[in-house]
Parts: structure tokens; C-alpha cells; sequence
């Protein structure tokens, strides 16, 4: 493989390293972006983001929407208006209450339905107002329709008398409040990671004229992978907002990473070609190989989410993977393209001069920690082990009690809503579980038997009928958007497949988002396995062993345990969040381990070269101070990337670019300096078994301990 992969290089540096084909590689990205850049500009209209979009598909719930569209209400969510106030209403409240309605009724938007009497609690202190709104499909026009009603009665809402709190919330107002944030999604997280990725390059390079070459090129990557995102969504591929607002951010790390380390070498190679050409060639000779190694780990990585259940997780995989082979493609052929055209000029005023001296593996801060390293690697690797394993105690306080009832960093009318509506309703009416029937003849059974289950505060008398059954409504005792609410349906589908079997299906927020979790943590045994193994080979394959893929392995699991303990530990003790999303320790472990493995093949590709010619000893010394700068600016880069995530007011999205930024910095600046050097170092020459290279380190080693063997002495003509 690593042969293959140096072909690859040496063809690859023929095109960006020409006198001429320089400008047609540069030429050819242009009319890619042309072509594709129209596109781009629709990848948020082909995002689905319905509650189907992140559900697995087989499930119970799904079957249920699935059975639902066919009903008059099918198409049907609900915004509830909820009015409260302590000590009762009174009777300028309910006055206020009644005009509030008919303004909502007098400027009703097409597909919103007339707004019933208000529904007043039994204490008298809470009153209700339901306004169906008609959506289909989730198309932009329904949902636009959804937020403007919302938003109209809100306005509705701005003079009514004082004290008297008033929210709308309802499956119209979740899903408008998380409407609003995804709109913004992707622009937000586009300007907010370009933004820092500019930074982060003008303080790297300290030039201000370079950093406009890596940031173009990048730029370019990710407006490609928009626009080929959109054409994967008209695939049938699932793109949800969720993973468009994460694309960016793979796109932008790991494009801002392979370019770190190619300008790194090309520095390098200036100093000992006078000819850019031929340091362009050299350089993507060394380089291209590792960049395709980790390119393609990561695209493996990603691709093993199609493996899940849940629909949402199992689109980010494809397209997580296609954000990276352009990024990966952009800085093997872009890149090195515009850095032959603007040759040394380019790094004023820190100008590579050739025949001069940079920093390199003889000396340097680099050289000065690796030979620290050297000189006690048990140390090291024990202390730096013991450091992680403090870390990982986090990881007791770990909970699952993010849901879609507090998924929002700051507070909304819809959660507000909710806690109102507690006040003097039973918790589930703002969002009553579904029962379809499709065979009348139990529709009896299945109706005792559903006011029979456990947490059930009772059965509308209302049925609604549609072409495959009939619709009954339940609501329970528990918030329908809470742990305690996804718990009670395991119960309630016993009870009423009980006495209907297949012919009854439980569907509505709280059976959705219990099967949400269960193929969730499906997901979680499934994938981080299969995710190990595709990682594992592929490294085998690059470095032709067994021993240092497997210690390669171990620092990522240990570096991923330590960053999910860190970040559960201020998760539940800093930011006071209400606990972790389900679906949050398969997405780290995916990034950290797809992501963190760069920092693995960017040191070991080093390391084995310079071990054929220097041993395993000094190979690694070697290999740890020459890659010790960029491995930290690429750390550096890809933690900010992932910290903008943090910009959105979404729990999950800030756990997720929280942790991975936390574990890059980990992987940068313990596992990659101390941890990987220090193991390799007391391995010694094995960690490259079976590989032919264990014998040549191991002779390279001796060579250098007791100098060259002398050579047999020849015998004259005299003797």
C-alpha cells in the first residue's frame, strides 16, 4: 500500500509541479467551482430536518408517522398558546385570552385552522388555546408558514395585561424554535470557522501574504462540498441540518491540517532545491502519501456511520466522507499548485532561502522535548497514562438527559411553554402519544387496555378515523419530552399489543424519541467496533506492522476515554448542562478517532522514514522534532474548528465541539508529543513487527552504537 500510495505522490507531482500543467490544475478547480457554486447556494434547501429525518427507520414510531399521513390530521401540528398566572385567572386574563384568539383567527395564514375555545385547568390558574397548522412534507413553504404563525402569535401576545405569562409551545412551537436555529445553521458555523481558520493561518505564518493561499484553497473545498452535498441529498441521501452544520467544520479542519503539513515540507524542500519546481515534486513525493493515508482513514472512519439505525447518523457518514476526499484532493493538487506559482515570494518576510537552515530534527524546541522523551520514556508514558486516567474519571457523573424538551442553551418559548402548561395540566397534553388501530375490531380492547397502562393520565374520548384504522390519543402523567415520559412507552406497548399484537402501533414525541435512544445505543456497540477494525487495517496496511498500529489504537481509545470524562465533567459541573445527548459518545468517538488518527500517521509516516536510516531510537527523536511544530498547529486549528460549534445555542452540537476540541488538544499535546514517542521508544525495534523494517532498525541501531563493521581485510600478492 504505502508503494501504491508513493506512485500516486510521484503522478501527483508531475501535474502541480509542471512549468506548465501548474496553471491548468489551478485553471480546472476554477471551472469545478463555477459549475458546482450554484449548487451550493441550495444545500440548505434539500436539508430535511422532520422528526422521520433523525429516526431509525424501521421503528415503531416511524411506522406510526408513516400510517398517520394518510389521517385528516396527518399533516396536522399543533401550536398551544399557554396562559398562566398564580393564583387564578382573572377575569381581564380571560377577557385577553378571548381577543387574543380571534386576532389569531382574523389573521390566519393559509393552512392554519381556527382556533378553538380556550381550555381552562381545573385550579383555574392555566388556560389553553390550540391552533392546528397544516404542514406537508417539510417543505420550506410549510415551514415558513409554521415560524410566521408562531411568530404572529407572539405578536398577539405583546398586550396582554401584566402578570399574566403567557408562551406558545406545542409541536408547532418545538418545531419552529428549532427551525430558527437550523435555518442559521450553516451560514453560522461557515463564517464562524472561516473566520478563526483566517486567524489561526495569519498567526501560524505570520505573513501577510501566505495564509491567503492554504485559506483559498480550503475556501474552495467547502463550497464544493456544499454544492456536492446537494447533489447527494437529490441522491436519497438523508442530509439533516444537523450534518450540514457539521460538514463545514470537517471540511476546514482537515483541509486547513493536510495543508499545514505540506507547507511544513515544502518549507523544508525550498532550502535544498533552488528550483520551486522540484521542491513542489519532492515534497508531494513525502507528503502525498501520508495525506492519502489519513484522508482515507478518515473517510473510512465516517462511512462506518451508514452502518447505523438512525437515519440522521447514518447520512452524516457519506457526506462527512465526500467533505473530506475534496479536502483531501484540494491540498494535493490545489494547493501545491499555487505554492509553485508563488513560489518563495509568497512567505515574506520569513523567506525560505535555499542553502540556509531552518528548524529541523537536530535541533530546536521539538529536539529538545523528544530528547527529554528519550532519555526516560517509561517515565513518560507512565506519568502521561496516569494524567489521562484522571481525566477518564469523569466519566461518573456521565447521564443521558439531554432530550428535545431541553436541547437549547438559552431558554425558549416552547420549553416555557411547557413548564406553564405543568402548572395546571397533566405534563403529556402538550404532546399526547398516538395509538393506531387497524383492526376495529379490538379498538375497544386496545382503548381499555391503553387507559390501563402504566402513566397514562387518560384516553381522549375523541377517535379520528383514516383509510388504515382509527387514531386514539393518550395522554401522560410525565413531560412527553422528558426520560420519564420515553420511559412509560415500552409499558403502553406492551399493554396494548397485549390484546391486538401487530394490528396496534404506538407512535407520537415521547415513542419517537425512545426509539431514537434504543437504535441510538444500538449504534454505539455497533459501529465503534467495526470503526476500530477499518482504523486498525488501514494503519497495518501504511506501516506494514502489526504492534505499532495496535499501540497506535490503545492512545486513541485512551485519549477519547480522557476527553469524553473531561467534557462530561464540565458539562454537568461548569456549564450546568441538563445531561449528554445519546448519540454524543459515538460522534466524538467517530471525530477523535477518524481526526485524532492524522496526528498518528503525520508522526509514524515521519518516524518509519527516518528509522530506515537513523534506527528506531533516533528515527523517533528524529521524527518527534520535526513534526512536533506542525502536529501542534494542526491540533491547534482543528480544535478551534470544532469550537465553533459552540456559537449555536443547541446543547448537543456545543457538547460535541466541546469534547473533540478538548480531545484534539489531548491528542496534540499528550498523546502525540509524550504518550505515542515515549511507547514506541520502549518497544524499541518490535513495535515494527513483522515488517521487514524491525530487522533494518534494529541493525541501523547497532551501527549507530558500536559504528560500521570494519571491512574484511584482502590479502596481497606479497602476503
Amino acid at each position: 500500500m504505502t508503494d501504491r500510495l508513493r506512485s500516486i505522490g510521484r503522478s501527483l507531482g508531475q501535474l502541480p509541479g509542471g512549468r506548465r500543467t501548474k496553471f491548468a490544475v489551478i485553471g480546472v478547480w476554477l471551472v469545478i467551482a463555477v459549475a458546482i457554486g450554484p449548487l451550493s447556494g441550495q444545500f440548505e434547501d434539500a436539508q430535511e430536518n422532520e422528526p422521520a429525518d433523525y429516526l431509525p427507520a424501521n421503528a415503531e414510531s416511524v411506522k406510526a408517522l408513516d400510517e398517520l399521513e394518510e389521517f385528516p390530521s396527518g399533516d396536522q401540528a399543533d401550536a398551544i398558546t399557554v396562559f398562566h398566572r398564580d393564583g387564578g385567572l382573572t377575569a381581564e386574563d380571560r377577557a385577553a385570552i378571548d381577543q387574543t384568539r380571534s386576532s389569531i383567527n382574523e389573521h390566519r395564514r393559509e393552512g392554519v385552522e381556527v382556533t378553538g375555545p380556550a381550555v381552562v385547568s381545573d385550579d383555574g390558574g392555566t388556560a389553553l388555546l390550540t391552533t392546528p397548522i397544516f404542514i406537508e412534507d417539510g417543505s420550506n413553504e410549510a415551514a415558513d408558514v409554521l415560524v410566521d404563525t408562531t411568530d404572529d402569535i407572539k405578536a398577539d401576545l405583546s398586550s396582554i395585561p401584566s402578570g399574566l405569562e403567557a408562551k406558545v409551545t406545542g409541536p408547532a412551537g418545538f418545531s419552529a424554535d428549532a427551525i430558527d436555529v437550523f435555518g442559521d445553521i450553516d451560514g453560522t458555523l461557515l463564517y464562524a470557522t472561516a473566520s478563526l481558520v483566517l486567524l489561526l493561518l495569519i498567526v501560524i505564518y505570520r505573513s501577510p501574504i501566505f495564509w491567503t493561499i492554504p485559506f483559498f484553497s480550503v475556501l474552495l473545498a467547502e463550497v464544493s462540498s456544499r454544492g456536492f452535498g446537494y447533489l447527494l441529498a437529490e441522491a436519497g441521501v438523508t442530509v439533516t441540518g444537523q450534518s450540514g452544520g457539521i460538514l463545514p467544520v470537517l471540511v476546514f479542519g482537515a483541509g486547513t491540517d493536510y495543508a499545514l503539513l505540506m507547507v511544513s515540507r515544502y518549507r523544508e524542500e525550498l532550502r535544498r532545491h533552488e528550483d520551486k519546481h522540484e521542491a513542489i515534486r519532492v515534497t508531494l513525493r513525502r507528503t502525498s502519501p501520508v495525506v492519502l493515508a489519513s484522508g482515507a482513514t478518515v473517510m473510512a472512519a465516517l462511512l462506518t456511520l451508514s452502518f447505523a439505525e438512525v437515519t440522521g447518523t447514518s447520512g452524516l457518514g457519506p457526506i462527512g466522507a465526500m467533505g473530506i476526499a475534496l479536502a483531501m484532493v484540494s491540498m494535493l493538487t490545489l494547493l501545491p499548485a499555487l505554492l509553485t506559482v508563488f513560489g518563495r515570494r509568497a512567505f515574506w518576510p520569513f523567506v525560505p532561502r535555499f542553502g540556509t537552515a531552518g528548524p529541523d530534527e537536530t535541533h530546536g524546541l521539538w529536539r529538545r522535548i523528544a530528547e527529554w522523551v528519550g532519555r526516560g520514556p517509561r517515565r513518560v508514558w507512565i506519568g502521561t497514562t496516569a494524567v489521562l486516567a484522571v481525566m477518564v474519571v469523569g466519566l461518573v457523573q456521565l447521564n443521558s438527559d439531554l432530550t428535545s424538551g431541553n436541547m437549547f442553551r438559552n431558554d425558549v418559548d416552547s420549553v416555557q411553554g411547557q413548564e406553564l402548561l405543568n402548572e395546571g395540566f397533566p405534563a403529556g397534553s402538550n404532546g399526547p402519544t398516538n395509538v393506531v388501530v387497524t383492526d376495529e375490531s379490538r379498538l375497544d380492547d386496545v382503548r381499555g387496555a391503553l387507559a390501563e397502562a402504566p402513566g397514562v393520565a387518560e384516553v381522549s374520548p375523541e377517535e379520528e378515523q383514516g383509510p388504515t384504522g382509527t387514531k386514539l390519543e393518550a395522554t401522560l402523567d410525565e413531560d412527553p419530552f422528558s426520560t420519564a415520559g420515553f420511559d412509560l412507552v415500552p409499558g403502553i406497548r406492551d399493554a396494548v399489543h397485549g390484546v391486538a399484537g401487530d394490528d396496534v402501533l404506538v407512535g407520537g414525541p415521547s415513542a419517537e424519541e425512545h426509539d431514537l435512544r434504543e437504535s441510538t445505543a444500538r449504534d454505539n456497540v455497533v459501529i465503534v467496533p467495526i470503526a476500530l477494525l477499518v482504523v486498525f487495517l488501514i494503519l497495518a496496511a501504511l506501516l506494514r506492522a502489526i504492534v505499532a498500529p495496535l499501540v497506535l489504537i490503545g492512545t486513541v481509545i485512551v485519549s477519547y476515554a480522557a476527553a469524553l470524562g473531561i467534557g462530561t465533567f464540565f458539562f454537568e459541573n461548569v456549564f450546568d448542562f441538563p445531561g449528554i445527548d445519546p448519540a454524543l459518545p459515538l460522534f466524538a468517538f467517530i471525530f477523535l478517532v477518524a481526526l485524532g488518527i492524522d496526528y498518528n500517521i503525520f508522526l509514524m509516516a515521519r518516524v518509519r522514514e527516518e528509522t530506515h536510516t537513523h534506527g528506531t531510537r533516533q528515527g523517533t527523536i528524529r521524527g518527534l522534532a520535526v513534526t512536533g511544530a506542525v502536529i501542534t498547529s494542526a491540533g491547534l486549528v482543528l480544535a478551534g474548528t470544532f469550537s465553533t460549534l459552540a456559537v449555536l445555542p443547541l446543547v448537543f452540537l456545543t457538547e460535541i465541539g466541546f469534547t473533540v476540541a478538548v480531545g484534539v488538544l489531548i491528542d496534540t499535546f499528550l498523546v502525540r508529543s509524550l504518550l505515542v514517542p515515549s511507547l514506541v521508544l520502549e518497544i524499541g525495534d518490535r513495535v515494527w513487527w513483522p515488517s521487514a523494517l524491525a530487522h533494518i532498525a534494529g541493525r541501523r541501531s547497532r551501527e549507530r552504537e558500536e559504528g560500521p563493521e570494519p571491512r574484511p581485510r584482502v590479502a596481497t600478492e606479497t602476503e
